[in-house]
């Protein structure tokens, strides 16, 4: 009965771990699911209008990728419910910002306003 609350604790700690991801650390899943076409995940960390906008164009940004993506965080700013994430890629030639908002205690990419600018 022992080992059946101990595994079972286990099995808790492991499923809150996931839902606690940092901001860069979903951007990076992202990022490498959306290359990489893992749409449940993608799915998993984006809003709805967000995961609709990387479907459109997931097929016409992916053609001519591959490898690793050399995910590297060049800024985060954390305020309340709102994060911003400045980051490179071997995808792309200039550096990116997602806007991430916390959704269910959960990080999730969300599109920016219209005219809404980021912290850099």
């Amino acid at each position: 009965m022992k080992n059946l609350a101990l595994i079972l604790l286990l099995l808790i700690g492991a499923a809150c771990s996931q839902q606690n991801l940092s901001p860069t650390e979903t951007a990076k899943i992202v990022v490498e699911s959306f290359y990489n076409k893992d749409n449940q995940k993608l799915k998993k960390y984006t809003t709805v209008e967000s995961y609709e906008s990387f479907m459109a164009i997931q097929d016409i940004m992916t053609t001519n990728t591959s490898g690793k993506s050399n995910f590297k965080i060049l800024q985060e700013k954390v305020d309340g419910d709102i994060a911003w994430v400045q980051f490179s890629t071997s995808y792309e030639e200039k550096p990116e910002t997602f806007k991430l908002i916390k959704e269910n205690e959960r990080w999730k990419v969300a599109e920016k306003g219209l005219r809404e600018k980021g912290p850099f």
